[in-house]
């Protein structure tokens, strides 16, 4: 065996080590069981806050409803009021009341500053805290589960998962299989660019894996302790039947419990109002005009034309129209006698079924073609709808449909619906000449879509009503973000913006 292919060997049998001291790391760091106490009401002496009972209830994994326990909880010590006006929870309001937020913990001044920068002096419903943008909400989030991991390794009851030590190690042994592998790039005399590929191959993988290790949390003896209390006060909640269906503004009643049954899981109702992420895409809730009111959003899907302009719309109004005309003259032009029948035709590229598919499938393409729809699978299907099993000579209807004089129903049905599409694409085209609508309002999400290359969804609060439908913003003019207050001036024929100004960014 040559150096090289030892060297090669070397490199698999060094990852496979990789992979087996960073199982026997994970098992040997697995948080112990936790005991549940007793049920009690007591909170204990010095008890942690929500934040960090929100952290534990989740096995240390997360610290999901940290933020709407902080929130309920700050509401209980006097810095939040939550007000209900009616029967509906939803409708609840959160206001300061001016109390000096000296002696809160960083995660708790968070929750607090956003729930100012939202609510203001007039105050503002609830459901206005959560982010209209996922990747602002992301970063929030980010940030107040480090400063919750950071005030829990303080008190104790928290550490890493991986110490340095452990860490350092793992690191060291993931560039192992990539230093053998370019000594084998050496040994095989191969150029220095194969070498630093083949050091980077391995390096690259097992480093993300890591890195998604890295920044778990792990129970330690005192941690393990409280929780098994925290078990118990939760046990104590869950006897109250009425307690998990409890509205945000029973804190007034309820105190602290509200804030540490949502961390526990166990108040779901406050929870679910109390929204720290990325909010509803089709509900959202805006104060442009004076007054906080819901505004409902509608995302048009089938909308022909969306974001088109003048050029793309004649470009799919010449596909539509290729297509109608080019399935006139395959049908005019056909043959009976163009087609084989017969038992011969099992294996003649002259079947009817075949001819017919082939027309179709060309003409198809021909109009995918025009108007630049190639995807990734459009070949794909292409070679499926051609395969010999759709036209099999026991398919006698292609045979006699090849016969039979003038268009089939399918054909007549689809050379009608793209002669509508045509004339649809050209008089969008020619609406689109026409003079612009300029609105001026509030941006309330910026919502991305599939294909990259697409307009994305504007939805723009103007003001005068509680529902709108999103606009199509060119991607290469997507530098707004919600909160803005913009002046757009808009196509209504195809909800395109043409162009778009801040007035006035607001963080959202």
């Amino acid at each position: 065996m040559s150096l090289e292919t030892q060297l090669y060997w070397a490199a698999l049998g060094l990852a496979v080590l990789w992979f087996a001291v960073l199982g026997a790391a994970l098992a040997a760091t697995r948080n112990g069981a936790v005991q549940p106490g007793p049920a009690t009401q007591e909170f204990g002496e010095d008890p942690e806050p929500p934040a960090l009972v929100a952290l534990l209830a989740n096995h240390w994994r997360s610290v999901d409803n940290a933020a709407a326990a902080t929130l309920l909880d700050l509401a209980a010590r006097g810095h939040l009021e939550l007000r209900q006006p009616g029967d509906d929870p939803a409708r609840t309001t959160v206001h300061l009341t001016g109390k000096e937020a000296e002696g809160l913990a960083p995660y708790e001044r968070r929750v607090l500053l956003r729930a100012a920068e939202r609510a203001g002096g007039a105050g503002a419903p609830i459901g206005a805290i959560a982010f209209r943008a996922e990747e602002r909400s992301k970063t929030w989030n980010a940030a107040l589960r480090k400063e919750i991991v950071t005030e829990a390794w303080v008190r104790g009851i928290s550490r890493p998962r991986f110490g340095p030590v452990l860490v350092g190690l793992l690191g060291v042994l993931a560039c192992t299989p990539g230093a053998a592998l370019a000594g084998a790039g050496l040994a095989g005399h191969h150029g220095i660019r194969g070498v630093i590929a083949a050091a980077l191959l391995p390096l690259v993988p097992l480093s993300w894996v890591l890195t998604r290790v890295l920044g778990h949390e792990r129970a330690t003896p005192r941690g393990l302790e409280r929780a098994g209390h925290w078990a118990g006060v939760q046990g104590w909640l869950r006897a109250h039947e009425e307690f998990g269906h409890l509205p945000p503004a029973a804190v007034t009643v309820w105190d602290r419990y509200l804030g540490y049954g949502t961390a526990l899981g166990v108040t779901s109702g406050a929870a679910r109002l109390l929204g720290f992420d990325s909010g509803d895409r089709r509900r959202v809730w805006s104060s442009y005009g004076g007054t906080w009111r819901p505004v409902r959003i509608r995302y048009p899907r089938l909308h022909l034309g969306f974001g088109a302009g003048t050029g793309k719309l004649l470009q799919l109004a010449g596909a539509t129209a290729l297509v109608a005309v080019a399935l006139v003259l395959f049908v005019a032009l056909r043959r009976p006698e163009w087609a084989v029948t017969g038992p011969e035709a099992e294996h003649s590229l002259r079947r009817a079924g075949l001819l017919l598919t082939l027309g179709w499938v060309a003409i198809a393409l021909a109009g995918i073609a025009v108007a630049e729809k190639f995807g990734r699978w459009t070949l794909f299907a292409a070679f499926l709808a051609t395969m010999p099993g759709n036209f099999a000579s026991g398919n006698g209807w292609m045979e006699h449909a090849f016969e039979t004089p003038g268009p089939l129903l399918g054909e007549s049905i689809a050379i009608a619906v793209f002669s509508l599409l045509t004339v649809w694409y050209l008089v969008l085209a020619v609406r689109e000449r026409g003079a612009p609508l300029t609105l001026t309002g509030e941006v309330l999400r910026v919502e991305p879509r599939k294909d990259e290359d697409a307009p994305l969804f504007l939805a723009l609060d103007t003001g005068d009503s509680e529902r709108t439908t999103a606009w199509a913003l060119p991607a290469r003019r997507a530098t707004v973000h919600p909160g803005a207050l913009v002046r757009v001036t808009v196509s209504p024929s195809t909800r395109t913006v043409r162009t778009i100004e801040a007035v006035a960014p607001v963080p959202a």
